[in-house]
């Protein structure tokens, strides 16, 4: 084996062998590496030279210079006074990537040297290599001899310590922007970081929690997004001719008020040249295209360097917990990214923790004992944050950043993920209508669920929707419900067909939420049309079919077609105990509702018979506080009153109303269908004052849960001035 004569770069040579040869040669690259975690205090040694000093640390290295600086005003206030007076501070201000840290900072700088005649120094504190030349450079500003800097960089002496002696030793007072340290490992093991009587520090960091942060006379600051109308104005700032206040705030919503999409989107609305997009074209290309086209104003921002793009700018922190052992950290915010960009409940992801859902297939996986440390990691480095929504803990995750994560997930991770985020909301849903309070936990939720199903349909993410929806309609938010399920629907039947019965279930909970809003006319409309196509696509026996024939019932009773609808309540129910059994719940929850017709359409001697037996198989078959059970005693009351049967139906009310409240909620609708029945039988027993105060009691809370405007409402008010007028008589 001979050298060559070839030419080769830096440390390297060119070795030409014959036969089998084992070549085993260590290299330390001094000038990358000199900074670095393992090698760079003996590679600064061996190479008698330290890295590259920047080209200058009195100037801000922010690329293009931010314009006007939109809200932060007590912010600023804070910083503006650390400045102004004798200094010994360090401020940390964190945030998320693209937050604005950057631009507050550039803004400090400008006060201090401007408007205090403070020296301004500015070093980039990304990684060791960076943040060690800059800081070498700012003690030669500061007075350190040529020598001391290069033994300094040498590893001769200790860096920090002459860089600190040198700025407390400065005459002029000083502000030192130490920018961007993410990592801050790379400020703690050189004691990088002081505070100093003749000046002022101020730290940007992604890292929101580091015990760094917590030493004395550090202060932190924790930096959002804008709020709406400021951050509408930096998009007006940027494009003046785009459009109007208006309309940059929708784009501004869309974007999530985030100011570094914010410029990069105010930026390419300025410079096109080919294409004139106003703000409102803006607004829809990014619904179409989702924020992946916000990149697009990169080049008029000030180049393509990753912290100046939203579909890069977080990588960079995903990358280095990767390299710190925490892969996962991708794997969840990739599985946060196919769910809505509300708040999710840590009980989503509990199943997880617990080892009850295992999320196979993922890469990096996702199990019980990495789940915790992954999340760990998004909330130390301002990839989400902790918030607490209805009493629940939550973490959230800024759209925009969502939106980058999910354009970058790999093809093949999509189905894995989808199925794994869709069996983490099965398992979270509660069950239907037997939770109190699940409407409140059902708000949080639901948007999940149905924007999984938007991102990946399939049969089990539309399952889950229309599931979600009934979920919601049990728990009592019918208005909600009326709100989610036409689109469920549509997109149920565009991705399956409509007569799939996965959509036809979703028209059927839109034709239920139609008649609890009191749209009696389009409910019956809705639920024909899904009765003839269940008939058609199922047969008439079925038992979606039949659930059909027994929900007609209630827009047609409610427009006073009594004997109709009991008519549709039969057939259902002769069905079901043919198909299904005499006892089957499905069998006794129709049941139950028909005696509640019986006394309204003249059958009473029927009612009294049935319903003494109903409630016999209720209780044998069910729990005494299965709903069914609660909805069976609830109509046989109602049933006595209508009898004028009202001491025999009192007791039964009261019960029922104890049991609706403890089970439900006080604020349930069936709660307060309770509650009006109460109401009207001391009514009817004269105690006017009594039915008065539960009946306002009732209006009340039915305005919050069914609007003004409901035909319950409408009707309730009418009681009340009657009985008011009974009152007073």
């Amino acid at each position: 084996m001979s050298e060559l004569g070839a030419r080769a770069s830096g440390q390297g040579r060119i070795f030409q062998t014959s036969g089998d040869q084992h070549i085993e040669e260590h290299h330390h690259h001094y000038g990358a590496g000199a900074g670095g975690p393992l090698f760079g205090r003996e590679a600064a040694l061996r190479a008698g030279a330290g890295p590259a000093a920047p080209d200058s640390v009195r100037m801000p290295m922010v690329g293009r210079p931010p314009g006007i600086l939109r809200d932060r005003e007590q912010l600023r206030e804070t910083l503006g006074a650390a400045v102004a007076g004798p200094g010994g501070e360090v401020h940390v201000v964190h945030g998320m990537g693209g937050c604005g840290k950057t631009a507050l900072a550039y803004w400090l700088f400008n006060e201090a040297v401007r408007e205090h005649g403070r020296v301004g120094f500015w070093v980039n504190a990304s990684e060791r290599m960076s943040l060690r030349a800059g800081m070498l450079a700012v003690a030669g500003d500061r007075g350190a001899a040529t020598e001391e800097v290069a033994a300094a960089a040498a590893g001769q002496r200790a860096a920090a310590d002459l860089v600190w002696h040198y700025l407390e030793a400065s005459v002029e007072p000083w502000l030192l922007v130490l920018d961007n340290a993410d990592d801050p490992a790379v400020l703690g093991e050189g004691a990088w970081l002081r505070p100093c009587d003749r000046g002022t520090v101020l730290v940007t960091t992604r890292h929101a929690t580091s015990p760094i942060w917590r030493g004395p006379g550090v202060n932190r600051h924790a930096l959002g997004v804008l709020p709406l109308e400021d951050a509408a104005q930096v998009l007006c700032d940027l494009a003046p001719d785009a459009g109007d206040l208006e309309s940059a705030r929708k784009v501004a919503g869309r974007l999530g008020r985030l100011p570094l999409a914010l410029t990069l989107a105010g930026s390419h609305l300025a410079r096109q040249l080919l294409e004139s997009w106003s703000m409102d074209e803006y607004d829809r290309k990014l619904g179409e295209e989702s924020t992946a086209i916000v990149d697009g104003g990169a080049a008029g921002y000030g180049g393509g360097q990753s912290r100046h793009l939203v579909g890069r700018t977080w990588q960079i922190s995903l990358d280095a917990l990767a390299a710190r052992g925490l892969p996962e950290a991708t794997t969840l915010l990739r599985l946060l990214s196919f769910l809505a960009a509300d708040p999710v409940p840590l009980s989503v992801l509990a199943p997880v923790a617990r080892g009850e859902v295992v999320a196979g297939g993922l890469e990096p996986g996702l199990t019980a004992g990495k789940l915790e440390p992954a999340l760990r990691a998004l909330l130390d480095h301002s990839l989400a944050e902790l918030v607490e929504v209805a009493g629940e803990r939550c973490v959230q995750a800024h759209g925009v950043l969502l939106d980058s994560v999910a354009v970058g997930v790999p093809e093949g991770q999509r189905f894995v993920l989808a199925e794994a985020a869709a069996e983490l909301l099965t398992a979270t849903l509660p069950q239907r209508g037997t939770e109190s309070g699940a409407m409140h936990r059902l708000a949080v939720l639901a948007p999940h669920a149905i924007e999984l199903f938007e991102k990946v349909p399939s049969e089990r993410t539309a399952t889950l929707a229309v599931r979600t929806v009934w979920a919601v309609f049990d728990s009592g938010g019918f208005a909600a419900a009326l709100e989610l399920a036409p689109h469920v629907a549509r997109r149920s039947g565009t991705v399956m067909g409509a007569q799939h019965p996965i959509a036809l279930d979703a028209q059927h909970v839109e034709a239920m939420a139609l008649n609890r809003m009191g749209h009696y006319a389009e409910s019956e409309a809705l639920h024909r049309s899904v009765l003839g196509s269940r008939e058609l696509v199922l047969g008439p026996d079925h038992p979606d079919t039949l659930s059909s024939c027994y929900s007609l019932t209630w827009p047609l009773f409610l427009t006073g077609r009594g004997e109709e609808a009991e008519l549709w309540a039969r057939r259902a129910l002769e069905g079901q105990r043919r198909v299904l059994g005499e006892e089957s719940p499905e069998t006794l929850y129709t049941w139950a509702n028909v005696i509640e017709l019986l006394p309204h359409v003249g059958k009473g001697q029927e009612f009294v018979s049935e319903a003494d037996e109903l409630l016999d198989a209720c209780e044998r078959v069910l729990t005494s506080d299965h709903l069914t059970t609660l909805i069976a005693r609830h109509n046989y009351a109602e049933g006595l009153r209508v009898l004028g049967r009202h001491e025999e139906a009192e007791p039964l009310a009261r019960r029922v109303l104890d049991d609706r409240i403890r089970l439900q909620g006080p604020d349930h609708p069936v709660s307060l269908a309770a509650l009006s029945l109460r109401a009207r039988i001391a009514h009817e027993l004269h105690r006017y004052d009594e039915a008065v105060a539960m009946l306002q009691d009732v209006i009340d809370r039915r305005e919050r849960v069914l609007g003004p405007e409901h035909p319950f409402i409408v009707d309730n008010r009418e009681w009340l001035l009657e009985w008011q007028a009974d009152a007073r008589r």
